[in-house]
């Protein structure tokens, strides 16, 4: 059995190509093709209604950077990324970047704060988010990834849209594109 650092080691190979410590803007790898739940377009759908947003990311800040910065062409995009807060499903990060983005003290005078995610770790952030500021109105949007979008993977992607309501998700998209006609009062 392989030890977990040649695992480690191959897989970043893989994924993020000949240079993983190398410079992101160089990688060469699958983080190259990997399947976006967003296009640049959604972005500037979004502040074009003044809605403010921002990332809190599972992935170590690099991975995101490269996925925002050179695959999506966002500058400097606001990004609460691993190490930055703990790990989701604790709130901290989400709570921090709310905080951060609306420039004012959450609470029953602030705007909703809608989080967007694909995982039942996201919902379960927005859940804890809740019970850590109960006062302000959170809500979980949550989207199918896109390996569960194909018509074959229709029985997986029902019993995963399953997992995302019985976490607490206000609504389930079937695309993330959907969120830019979503009203926050349908709730």
């Amino acid at each position: 059995m392989p030890s977990r650092a040649d695992l480690i080691d191959v897989f970043s190979r893989f994924y993020f190509g000949s240079d993983p410590e190398g410079d992101p803007f160089a990688w060469d790898g699958f983080i190259c093709d990997e399947p976006l739940l967003v296009d640049p377009n959604f972005f500037t759908a979004l502040s074009n209604r003044d809605i403010l947003w921002g990332f809190v990311s599972g992935a170590e800040p690099p991975s995101a950077r490269f996925l925002l910065e050179q695959r999506l062409g966002l500058q400097n995009p606001p990004l609460i990324a691993m190490g930055d807060a703990p790990d989701k499903p604790d709130p901290e990060g989400l709570i921090r970047l709310a905080s951060t983005l609306m420039d004012c003290s959450l609470g029953s005078n602030a705007p909703a704060i809608a989080y967007l995610g694909d995982t039942v770790a996201d919902v379960n952030t927005v859940m804890r988010a809740r019970e850590q500021v109960p006062q302000q109105r959170w809500l979980s949007l949550a989207v199918v990834p896109p390996h569960l979008q194909s018509p074959e993977q229709s029985e997986a992607r029902a019993h995963y849209e399953e997992n995302l309501r019985t976490a607490g998700a206000d609504v389930i998209f079937s695309d993330t594109k959907e969120a830019l006609n979503w009203d926050p009062d349908q709730i």
